[in-house]
């Protein structure tokens, strides 16, 4: 099979189009052929030897981890997929990716492609989508009438973090730039905050949850706009531990896990309407290194997908 692989860390030049043998299943596992691949920051932050601590790699590498396609075949023991199923996933990190023609995952990673839409915007969903729904729900017990600030709103985590809030009848606070605060509010937020001409903390309060896609500063000031047993719910490192404690405020750094339930629901809000993946680029799977630079660069509006077939 064709795959993009990486014999050692580096920038985007280390990725490479290869032959590669195609995976076999063990029996608790499926083969899916990839129909295209989602572009996120963990692939370059592994492929640059960042994540060396939480994900061990062995060369040479397939990156990638958000797959739709469909099954090509199935384990042993798997009794609920069968060859020909539309199956989304984000599979496990610690293993190759999903820039390649094949990839095998975990039965346990797996669920239905929303029907409603092609392979290129499911692929958009799985590691995006999981994480803004377990971010909000899970770590967040964001609950209705709450008031919540999605920093990052307009990229790839942040804009299913605005479309869920806002379904689950939240009050949604966006932090964007200046290009895109329209559409942020397209998505269903309720306030744009133009970060690089405002100060959110000057401008929001009483604030039950933030979801924090940026840290830094960004993570520190977010203390000052929270109320008293408010949540921070961050997907980078969780600092300013000992100032949240002083303010009753919990703060919780979280990795989203694959989880068929959450992608079942998000499969619904997706084919009824409410939800809708936002791609802002699709490209060729040997354009990898291109939509990795892409990424790297943090201003895309919405998800990067790679096309596989």
């Amino acid at each position: 099979m064709k795959a993009i692989q990486i014999h050692e860390f580096g920038g985007p030049e280390v990725l490479k189009l290869e032959d590669a043998p195609r995976p076999e299943p063990n029996a608790d596992e499926v083969l899916i052929k990839v129909f295209a691949s989602g572009v996120n920051p963990v692939d370059w932050k592994i492929r640059e030897g960042h994540a060396k601590g939480k994900f061990p790699v062995n060369f040479p590498l397939i990156p990638g981890w958000d797959v739709s396609g469909e099954i090509e075949e199935v384990g042993s023991d798997i009794v609920n997929f069968r060859k020909g199923d539309e199956v989304y996933s984000r599979p496990n990190p610690t293993r190759n990716g999903t820039y390649a023609e094949y990839v095998v995952v975990k039965a346990t990673e797996v669920g239905k492609k929303p029907q409603s839409i092609d392979h290129e915007y499911a692929a958009a969903v799985p590691l995006a989508g999981l994480t803004a729904w377990q971010a909000l729900f899970d770590h967040g017990q964001l609950e209705p009438g709450q008031k919540v600030l999605i920093h990052a709103a307009a990229g790839g985590v942040g804009t299913f973090a605005v479309q869920f809030a806002k379904w689950n009848r939240a009050y949604v606070i966006g932090t964007a730039s200046e290009e895109n605060i329209d559409f942020v509010k397209q998505l269903g937020a309720d306030e744009v905050i133009d970060y690089k001409k405002e100060k959110f903390e000057d401008k929001v309060k009483d604030v039950d949850l933030v979801i924090d896609l940026v840290g830094g500063d960004t993570q520190k000031r977010s203390l000052q706009v929270l109320k008293n047993g408010g949540r921070l719910i961050t997907t980078v490192k969780a600092e300013n531990q000992e100032e949240a404690k002083a303010k009753n405020i919990h703060v919780e750094g979280f990795m989203a896990q694959s989880d068929p339930e959450d992608l079942e629901q998000i499969a619904q809000l997706i084919d009824s309407g409410k939800v809708k993946p936002i791609i802002a680029k699709i490209l060729p799977l040997e354009k990898a290194a291109e939509a990795q630079k892409l990424s790297e660069e943090g201003h895309t509006r919405g998800k990067i997908v790679l096309k596989v077939v």
